[in-house]
């Protein structure tokens, strides 16, 4: 455990490079739908993105996630050292119950106006590939990490958890954004289990309601749960649209229209069919 965290660095950069290589390999073999924007368009707004999270990030917080969890560890707050569970038990009840936190916390990103604004930059890609579960604004960032060390204190969740949960976080995100032809066979084995990419794409949809289901990035078990789970989409896969209706304009994959979406006052796409009050 000393050894996972001691090369934490190490570990995320390789799954990260990993998944990432992974998924756009298989996307290029078995696509599940034909692209509008071919990768030289998307991929530079979508990697740039990244790259920005991750600069902010870095200046915005001295210390990741894993670095509040070995804080709050060594004073032993929290509801799991309450609990004085054994550990192997306390590891496996903090990935799920970190896993339920990121599930409510989309399903609040959706249902406040003003969180919308920050996560609709995410809806608004134009294509379904595994950049897409890569695309976030960095004020939605920033906000969400400061949620997960709230999560981390509260539970006071095992360092190693938390690492390990980020690193499955990350990588189930590429590839349940990913434009991958599953075997039917296979898609249907993972759902009770895990967000497959079928599953997830229903949730790009322009569709309200549809936009408004399969909230998971990570286990499938939350959208069943809480009534938010949807099979397919009523256009089928194929021909659904992705996207926001908004946001149409090609110019919305460069860099910089994605980092000023949210202060675009002049267009309201709220999920749940609502307009923000006139000033």
């Amino acid at each position: 455990m000393d050894a996972l965290l001691a090369n934490e660095p190490v570990i995320r950069l390789a799954a990260f490079a990993g998944v990432l290589a992974l998924m756009a390999g298989l996307e290029a073999m078995l696509p599940r739908r034909a692209r509008s924007f071919g990768r030289l368009r998307r991929w530079p707004g979508n990697l740039g993105i990244v790259f920005v999270d991750t600069l902010v990030l870095r200046l915005v917080f001295p210390t990741a996630a894993v670095g509040v969890a070995l804080a709050a560890e060594g004073h032993g707050v929290g509801l799991l050292p309450w609990l004085g569970l054994p550990a192997p038990l306390a590891l496996l009840l903090a990935i799920l119950l970190l896993d339920l936190a990121i599930y409510l916390q989309h399903v609040l990103f959706h249902a406040v106006p003003a969180l919308w604004r920050l996560h609709r930059m995410h809806h608004a890609d134009l294509d379904f590939d595994v950049t897409t579960g890569l695309r976030f604004h960095p004020a939605e960032i920033i906000l969400s990490m400061v949620i997960k060390f709230a999560v981390v204190v509260a539970l006071g969740a095992p360092a190693v958890a938390v690492l390990i949960f980020e690193v499955l976080l990350n990588a189930t995100s590429m590839f349940n954004h990913a434009n991958l032809r599953l075997p039917q066979a296979l898609d249907r084995a993972l759902r009770p289990i895990l967000v497959t990419p079928d599953m997830h794409r229903v949730h790009h949809s322009v569709g309200p309601q549809e936009t408004n289901s399969n909230f998971g990035f990570n286990l499938a078990l939350w959208d069943r749960l809480f009534g938010t789970y949807r099979a397919q989409p009523a256009a089928g896969h194929a021909a659904m649209t992705i996207g926001i209706e908004q946001f149409r304009d090609a110019s919305e994959l460069r860099l910089d229209r994605m980092l000023t979406q949210p202060l675009r006052d002049d267009i309201s796409a709220y999920p749940l069919g609502r307009r923000e009050p006139a000033p």
